[in-house]
This record gives C-alpha cells, sequence and structure tokens, in this order.
C-alpha cells in the first residue's frame, strides 16, 4: 500500500459507513465517507481519493449512474457493492468501467483483499511512470485515451471498446513483451475466478483483435504462445 492511500466509501448505510471507515483507518488508510452522489462530488472536489468503494443502491442517482459518471470524468477505480443475486447489475457495472465487485454481505477482510489488488492492479505500468500523470498509451499507430477510453486507429478513427475490451487491452498495455496465460489475465482484470469471463476469454480476445483489425490467422499486435496464453508484442509508449 502506498502511505496513506485514500479511500472514498459512498452507502446509504450510516452502520456500514462507519464500520469501514473503522476497518480501513485501523489499516492505515484515509477514508472519506459519502451518503449519496451529491456527497460523493462533494468529497471529491475536497481531496481526490485514489480509489473509490460505491454502493449499487443509492437514493437520487443510483451506482450504475455514478460509475459511468465517474469513468467519464477520469480513471479513479471502483468497486461496486451488489446485493447477492445481481447478476446482471454486476455486468453491467464492469461494462461501465467498474474495476472489481464484492457482494454483500460480506467479511471487511474480503473488502480489503480487493482494494489492495485493485490498487496493485491500475497501477501496473512501466516501471518509473507515475500512473497518476499517464493520460494514454500509443502503440503499432494506434492511441487509447485512459480517461475517455476512446480507442483511435493510425488512420484516426475512433473505435468503440465494451468495458471488458478496455480492461483486457489496458492489461496488455501495462504488461508489454510479457506472456500472460488465460489466468493471469484474470487476475489483472477481475481480481477472481471469473467464471463465465474464463470461459469467454478467447472470445473477448477475438474480439479485441478484430477491434485492432489483427489478421487472425497471423496477428502482430496481440500474439499467441502456444500452451502458455498471450503476448502484447507491439512497443508500448505511455504520455503524460
Amino acid at each position: 500500500m502506498a502511505k496513506h492511500d485514500h479511500i472514498l466509501l459512498v452507502d446509504d448505510d450510516a452502520e456500514t459507513r462507519s464500520l469501514l471507515r473503522e476497518y480501513f483507518q485501523k489499516y492505515g488508510y484515509r477514508v472519506s465517507v459519502a451518503a449519496e452522489g451529491k456527497a460523493m462530488w462533494a468529497a471529491m472536489s475536497a481531496a481526490r481519493p485514489d480509489l473509490v468503494v460505491l454502493d449499487l443502491m443509492l437514493p437520487g442517482d443510483d451506482g450504475l449512474t455514478l460509475c459511468r459518471d465517474l469513468r467519464a470524468r477520469g480513471s479513479v477505480p471502483v468497486i461496486m457493492l451488489t446485493a447477492r443475486g445481481e447478476e446482471m447489475d454486476r455486468i453491467v457495472g464492469l461494462e461501465l468501467g467498474a474495476d472489481d465487485y464484492v457482494a454483500k454481505p460480506f467479511n471487511p477482510r474480503e473488502l480489503l483483499a480487493r482494494v489492495k489488488s485493485v490498487l496493485r492492479r491500475t497501477r501496473s505500468l512501466p516501471e518509473n511512470l507515475d500512473p497518476e500523470r499517464v493520460s494514454a498509451f500509443r502503440f503499432a499507430g494506434w492511441t487509447l485515451d485512459v480517461a475517455t477510453r476512446d480507442l483511435t486507429s493510425p488512420d484516426g478513427v475512433v473505435v468503440p471498446l465494451s468495458g471488458t475490451e478496455f480492461r483486457l487491452l489496458r492489461t496488455f498495455l501495462a504488461h508489454p513483451n510479457r506472456v500472460l496465460t488465460r489466468e493471469q489475465l484474470l487476475d489483472l482484470m477481475l481480481s477472481r475466478d471469473a467464471g463465465p469471463f474464463d470461459r469467454a476469454i478467447d472470445v473477448q480476445m477475438s474480439r479485441l483483435r478484430h477491434r485492432l483489425r489483427e489478421d487472425a490467422r497471423e496477428p502482430e499486435i496481440i500474439k499467441t504462445v502456444r500452451g502458455q496464453g498471450y503476448v502484447f508484442a507491439a512497443r508500448v509508449e505511455a504520455v503524460s
């Protein structure tokens, strides 16, 4: 953990806010709390957090709306809190750009582990590079804007990416020229055994290659290493 990482907890339940604030402070985190969207934006204006823990069910704008707005304004990591059984909401949250989710009820230790994992994962950028200063990645004539999540082709066309495609591409860009297994990709993308995502990882890879206009028979940017995994073979430049 970086010294005094700042966590913003957004939950309309006062007892949950109090419990989690005390728990995270015990482990050295700075903690701000908010009960709904308006208070969340005010807290972010006062001090930018390193990560937002965002409940799905909130008065006013719900967690999905706030997650979408957070992603539109920047790249602060987001962990969604959802009720068990709300699988579609969890999937939508990930598509909107949430970095992970935790289902209620949960043990605070699980949330702490997820926070550590997401912070570590989102800081997995090239050595000696300040994560807060990276605005885009360039590779093979392509540009990925981290804040807006726009992927621009060498001829200037903006190519739309789903939330999963963005996370997959960002994971490769943070680990260029390194063989990544399916399990490592899932861990870096979602920090969990991803269930249906595991079965679909090859499908997502195919879709991402299609976005990058790769020849499926002889891809040049994302190459398959037989029996091992995938490697992002293009030279990557991080732009601040």
